[in-house]
């Protein structure tokens, strides 16, 4: 359901728009795991790279699991339990889940509940607008030869809000507020089944249709975000091959006839040599042979008015 996102901050940006309060209520910024693998991207698609805000306790057994790390994940859950040597392999799109059936398929299952508390981040708009937050789950993914982890999320779907339900039946949990952030994150305090009761469909979102540019995934400009109406359309720019065929065509194209030329008469016109060969009455004969004796004959009678002129 969920196919397009995009977070275009820069990372020091991006951090001062994760800042939170901790426990203590002291104001804190997130820090980052892995920050060189985080990249903006006016669009992001599936097995992309995207910023996703979790609590520090997944990764220290010791740290307070008000804390909170900024992680790049790939966007397409790969379960720890996937045996194969290459995610590409894996048979199903886990890049959303359903809200209902989160805690009953088995895709969704590891071997920490608390896998299931971690929101990926999606910037819509940065213009005094805070982040839109939206819930979803995490998974760590070993190859079984061994070699790097591979972190990756996917995106948790609802219900779709009554302004939405005319696009699309499914929309991403979106977690409304700060505290709504904290309790999710929070799973050394909150249980998995009292955070998925603060997942529901929302109403306070804006949308807008854009531009058709966005389904190619190599796009990464503004206008993949920028309003359908207040995109400037660009008239199409000829490639130099194209040019020089345009000139050639206004040079070598052929001149129109003057009226006033006098027209020749159709007398004067060459004809083809065709139209002046008289036809044998004799029938036609297939092979050599008879093509020898009709040239033969035609030799042995000349036509009078061949005969008279040698006179």
């Amino acid at each position: 359901m969920c196919g397009r996102t995009s977070c275009h901050l820069p990372r020091d940006v991006l951090t001062r728009a994760c800042a939170y309060q901790d426990r203590r209520g002291q104001q804190r910024f997130p820090e980052w795991r892995d920050p060189d693998k985080y990249y903006p991207s006016y669009n992001k698609s599936p097995q992309s790279c995207s910023p996703v805000l979790l609590s520090r306790l997944h990764f220290e057994k010791d740290a307070d699991s008000s804390e909170r790390i900024i992680a790049p994940m790939r966007w397409g859950l790969v379960p720890s339990w996937f045996k194969e040597d290459d995610p590409s392999k894996l048979q199903f799109n886990m890049s959303n889940c359903r809200s209902d059936t989160i805690l009953e398929k088995r895709s969704f299952k590891s071997g920490s509940i608390g896998a299931t508390d971690g929101p990926e981040v999606w910037e819509k708009v940065w213009d005094n607008w805070r982040l839109l937050t939206m819930a979803g789950i995490f998974d760590c993914w070993e190859p079984p030869e061994g070699g790097n982890l591979l972190y990756s999320y996917a995106i948790i779907t609802v219900d779709s809000c009554q302004s939405l339900s005319d696009i699309h039946p499914r929309m991403p949990a979106i977690l409304d507020g700060e505290e709504a952030v904290s309790r999710w994150l929070d799973f050394g305090e909150v249980s998995a089944r009292e955070a998925l009761k603060l997942i529901h469909p929302v109403e306070n979102i804006t949308f807008h249709p854009v531009s058709v540019v966005v389904n190619n995934s190599r796009n990464n400009t503004p206008e993949c975000l920028t309003p359908l109406h207040l995109v400037v359309k660009k008239e199409p720019r000829a490639s130099s091959s194209s040019q020089k065929m345009m000139q050639w065509l206004a040079t070598k194209s052929p001149k129109k006839e003057d009226p006033r030329t006098p027209q020749k008469d159709k007398a004067d016109v060459p004809q083809w040599s065709s139209q002046f060969l008289q036809k044998s009455p004799l029938a036609t004969k297939r092979g050599g042979a008879g093509l020898l004796e009709r040239w033969l004959k035609q030799e042995t009678e000349e036509p009078a008015a061949k005969r008279a002129h040698s006179q």
